[in-house]
């Protein structure tokens, strides 16, 4: 660091600096469609902090593990799916505060299309799937904000990249 008015070096020893910086968890979730563009979701069962509502398959990284990997993870455990080699980034949302934790930095890949046959499994945490239109969602309790799905919904479609900022598109 440099104090710039007075001129004059002013170093910070590496530990010290490195406990000033901001302090970030990371998550991954799959936007997974099926022929008919339905997003799948699962609900979060009893016990689980935003239980009764709706999302995406996904979850927070684990020690030393990349997003995609997380991601990856996340849907095999949470639906028994298991997703391709390529990752297809399609959005980033950063949430200042995530029920107490901190900040969040979110990663959305685009998991392709839910084969017909898919059988679901779903993990203690959830206690129903499901596959909704965006229109059905208006009227659905959602873990998030309707208008991230929509940009994600978008951004899988079309293969391009949704930024957001608190759920809301930017």
């Amino acid at each position: 660091m440099r104090d710039r008015e007075a001129g004059v070096a002013d170093w910070v020893p590496r530990e010290q600096w490195i406990e000033s910086q901001p302090r970030t968890l990371l998550a991954s979730c799959v936007v997974m469609r099926d022929g008919r563009g339905r997003l799948l979701l699962l609900r979060y069962g009893p016990g689980q902090p935003t239980a009764g509502t709706w999302w995406l398959p996904g979850g927070m990284l684990d020690h030393g593990e990349d997003p995609w990997t997380a991601a990856r993870r996340e849907m095999r455990e949470e639906t028994g799916l298991e997703l391709g080699p390529v990752p297809q980034l399609i959005g980033v949302d950063h949430r200042a505060d995530v029920l107490g934790t901190g900040p969040v930095l979110d990663c959305f890949f685009d998991g392709g299309i839910l084969a017909e046959d898919a059988g679901i499994r779903l993990s203690s945490e959830h206690d129903r799937h499901g596959l909704f239109t965006l229109g059905e969602l208006t009227r659905t309790p959602l873990a998030a904000l309707l208008p991230a799905l929509t940009a994600l919904h978008a951004a899988a479609m079309t293969g391009t990249l949704a930024y957001l900022r608190e759920g809301v598109p930017v």
